[in-house]
């Protein structure tokens, strides 16, 4: 495929964080000269251990952190640099987090959870997608009732929660979801559901995925590519039959020797 295809395109990134201990300064390079693409209407899979920088990677995307050097590059304009002051397209990507739990604001309704992320977009944006019918559309959409927005998210379950999270990252209607380890924090037998509810819904709003995980269980049933990240650093990037029959990285077989594939009987 071309860069033409490309929706997300991270070039050459760097990100170092510096710490202090007794007088000594200490260095940890969490991503080092990183690069991929993410074309649009895919899943790309990010895998790899805790600590090997997958999540500073999805803070990089969400201009949570900056950047030290490299750029990212997003339906064809710099969003991050490590100079100027580019514009992120709020709206545009949106992140669902691993723990529902701390993500949604305890003292709101469901309803006004999902309607936060309008708060960030242009007033022609939430005239489109800001209505009660918008709201009510993507409740059910993620399989919860109307009668559900009312209530704060401590009368729901985790999996409920997370379905509520997945709602607030629809409402603006993003080309690109970030979805940072979205099932970890669950039950496994509520992780199927999510991971089933992801799918279905990529379908139904023609979504782009970024889905990082350490479970390559869900990367293999969910993702269409997949790159694997060691110390900050990608090692492999393949399609999921490739990486899956044959590995060519000693990282990449362990870690697909590691997590047993829980969703085998889905993929039946």
């Amino acid at each position: 495929m071309s860069n033409h295809d490309a929706l997300l395109r991270v070039e050459s990134i760097n990100k170092t964080f510096i710490t202090q201990s007794r007088g000594i300064r200490n260095e940890n390079h969490a991503v080092k000269s990183l690069s991929f693409e993410i074309m649009r209407g895919e899943v790309f899979g990010l895998v790899g251990e805790s600590g090997s920088g997958k999540s500073t990677i999805a803070n990089l995307l969400m201009n949570l952190e900056t950047l030290d050097s490299g750029e990212i590059i997003f339906d064809g304009n710099v969003i991050a640099a490590s100079k100027g002051t580019p514009k992120f397209p709020y709206g545009d990507i949106q992140i669902v987090f691993q723990d529902p739990k701390s993500s949604l604001d305890p003292r709101m309704s469901v309803r006004e959870i999902i309607e936060e992320p309008l708060r960030s977009v242009s007033i022609d944006r939430k005239k489109e997608f800001g209505s009660s019918s918008d709201v009510l559309k993507l409740i059910q959409a993620v399989g919860l009732r109307e009668e559900h927005l009312d209530r704060k998210p401590h009368q729901f379950s985790g999996g409920q929660r997370q379905r509520i999270a997945i709602a607030r990252a629809l409402i603006t209607r993003p080309k690109l979801v970030v979805l940072d380890e979205p099932t970890s924090a669950l039950d496994i037998s509520v992780q199927a559901q999510v991971i089933n509810l992801l799918k279905a819904i990529q379908n139904e709003f023609g979504l782009t995925y970024l889905f990082i995980s350490h479970n390559m269980g869900v990367v293999k049933y969910l993702c269409d590519r997949v790159g694997v990240l060691y110390q900050g650093e990608l090692v492999e990037v393949e399609t999921n039959e490739r990486i899956f029959a044959a590995p060519k990285q000693d990282y990449t077989k362990k870690l697909l020797a590691s997590v047993p594939n829980m969703f085998e009987d889905m993929e039946k």
